[in-house]
């Protein structure tokens, strides 16, 4: 089975109010949340060369860490993470994609844990149950056992989609179609959610909540990532 790997760092980051993209934003540790995020994906995949999806001061991305891959989404001002992914989905080869946001930090367990479902190539949200904000991406699940709803509108959630998932090399194609009919502006989560509604595909909510996932938006979750991860 061929595998790709994206991450999605085309966005500005405003929120966090740093001069620079925010995966470069540099931990208490000394590493960059895109460096950590790379080294601990290279660890695990070893013979798969990670794809940056990049947008704002792609340069600067691009000099930190020049061992990868690139795919550039010119309308990064006006777009948002669903034409991020979908500019992915359309340039990788074949194969599935695990994909994750550019601004989260992880414990290495938590690719452990992913590990097998990526093995069998089952499309996949990571989900953890913890209480989640407004602000937070919630999910709920449908009788099947699968992911029904994936927003940050969804009432009633049952925790937070922390921002690593995987599509399957079967399903990828309408995945793709779903992004290309979406809004500028939407977040990727709303093309998986007319996946599902309209093409019935099936993602799994792979429960992580043992493990730390910690998306960095705001300079309260930089601090809460440099107590966590020392």
């Amino acid at each position: 089975m061929s595998l790709n790997i994206v991450i999605l760092a085309a966005g500005v980051g405003s929120r966090l109010g740093k001069p620079h993209p925010k995966s470069l934003t540099q931990l208490n540790t000394g590493e960059t949340i895109m460096g950590r995020s790379l080294r601990l994906l290279t660890s695990r995949f070893s013979r798969v060369t990670p794809q940056l999806v990049v947008g704002f001061k792609k340069e600067v991305i691009m000099e930190e860490v020049p061992d990868v891959g690139f795919i550039y989404n010119q309308n990064y001002g006006d777009t948002n993470t669903s034409k991020s992914l979908l500019k992915a989905l359309e340039t990788l080869g074949p194969g599935g994609v695990l994909w994750l946001n550019g601004d989260v930090v992880f414990e290495p367990q938590v690719l452990d844990a992913l590990l097998p479902h990526i093995a069998t190539d089952r499309s996949f949200i990571s989900v953890n149950t913890a209480s989640v904000s407004d602000e937070e991406v919630k999910y709920t699940l449908g009788p099947d056992g699968y992911i029904n709803q994936l927003s940050k509108k969804v009432e009633n959630g049952l925790g937070e989609a922390v921002g690593i998932n995987y599509i399957s090399a079967d399903d990828r194609i309408r995945l793709t179609q779903r992004l290309q009919e979406v809004d500028d502006q939407d977040y990727f989560e709303r093309g998986v959610e007319l996946a599902i509604e309209k093409d019935g595909l099936q993602f799994e909510a792979i429960d992580i909540s043992a493990h730390s996932v910690i998306e960095v938006d705001f300079a309260e979750d930089l601090d809460d990532v440099n107590q966590h991860f020392n």
